[in-house]
């Protein structure tokens, strides 16, 4: 049996459709499945949206312990616009975050850190 051009560039083709079928199914799996869940309180700090072609809105919520202790920073992600709407009509007040940890997530284009926000709730 002879190899032939054609076979050569059809197995390649199912080669490159393999790759992208399990790098689809793999980030399918690290948005769907949460490490960790969890809730923080404090301040929201910096909240905007980023990104040249997925665009994320990107958040730092400063929580203080002890009134003169060094503030503690926390960077999380939102790609769910209507959470970030809500977000944006919180700033300036004490608020409690809902977050999920998705660890592994292959590209920054999908957020820049492994914390998604899911809900926000205002204290004050």
């Amino acid at each position: 049996m002879a190899i032939t051009k054609g076979k050569i560039i059809s197995t390649f083709v199912l080669v490159i459709l393999a790759v992208i079928l399990i790098l689809a199914a793999y980030t399918w799996i690290t948005l769907s499945w949460s490490y960790s869940k969890g809730e923080r309180a404090g301040y929201i700090q910096k909240f905007s949206q980023k990104g040249w072609v997925c665009k994320t809105w990107e958040g730092e919520l400063t929580m203080v312990v002890l009134a003169g202790a060094i503030p503690e920073k926390f960077q999380f992600t939102v790609r769910n616009d209507d959470v970030a709407a809500r977000i944006n009509s919180t700033l300036g007040k004490k608020v409690k975050i809902y977050y999920a940890q998705h660890k592994g997530v292959p590209t920054s284009c999908l957020g820049e850190t492994e914390y998604f926000v899911t809900g926000i709730q205002t204290l004050e």
